[in-house]
């Protein structure tokens, strides 16, 4: 088994600058996953998934969401992310860069590129997919799924896997479905899966530990929503097999 390597690096989006953490087995990955993390920006229980996701053969690299590192203050980061939220295109244009930089210091030697994202990170890893970006899977754990730039017929490119939190207040019934409508007329392949009583920020161990009534770690929901995310990364990137040897 190959050692895992760790390297951070800062990288840039026009005049910001952004911090980055990467993962990976010495050689050989089987594909490369960019990890876009909550509202607060990285912390160490992303690093700790990107070291994990290494340890399985992929590339992980964590991004940076507003060049501040981890924002400790709530009402900090709504006010961070409200601005950054307030130019789409930018708001986009913020993640190419960190999938570029993905691309260029991944041992990788071939195109198969994914993005997972946990609250806001869900939100933005669906940005990237709408916009057509060349990514082979985009994962949303407990994300937010409104957009004002919603998905056009044949967009596109990547396969989409969404979980959410039944009982989440801050993505309520009707916003799923008008997901799931947009992803029905845009012809996206759009798996949603659904945990009943389960709130905001179910896969964050320390959730329970806030006081806010909308988040809440579930480790069955943090358990399940993880074997699926392999289950569907076996089907993306293990491209050698049949379809036989996924029964």
């Amino acid at each position: 088994m190959s050692s895992i390597e760790v390297q951070q690096f800062t990288y840039r989006h026009g005049d910001v600058e952004l911090a980055g953490y990467m993962a990976q087995p010495s050689r050989y990955p089987r594909g490369a996953i960019l990890i876009v993390p909550t509202i607060t920006g990285p912390t160490k229980q992303m690093y700790d998934r990107a070291r994990w996701l290494a340890a399985l053969g992929y590339s992980a690299m964590v991004c940076d969401i507003y060049g501040k590192g981890f924002v400790e203050d709530m009402r900090e980061a709504r006010t961070l992310a409200n601005e950054l939220r307030a130019d789409a295109e930018y708001y986009r244009e913020r993640f190419r860069c960190a999938l570029t930089e993905l691309r260029e210091r991944s041992k990788l030697g071939n195109h198969r590129i994914g993005a997972i994202g946990y609250g806001m990170g869900g939100e933005i890893v669906l940005e990237m997919a709408r916009g057509g970006e060349d990514i082979a899977i985009v994962v949303s754990f407990h994300g937010l799924l409104a957009t004002p730039l919603p998905a056009k017929r044949g967009t596109i490119k990547s396969r989409i896997l969404v979980f959410q939190g039944r009982a989440d207040p801050l993505v309520p019934p009707k916003q799923v479905r008008s997901f799931q409508e947009e992803m029905d007329i845009s012809g996206a392949d759009c798996h949603v899966h659904i945990y009943s009583g389960v709130l905001h920020g179910f896969t964050d161990i320390n959730s329970s530990s806030r006081s806010m009534d909308a988040v809440k770690y579930d480790a069955s929901a943090d358990r399940q929503s993880k074997a699926a995310m392999l289950s569907m990364f076996e089907e993306v990137f293990e491209t050698n097999k049949t379809p036989g040897q996924y029964q």
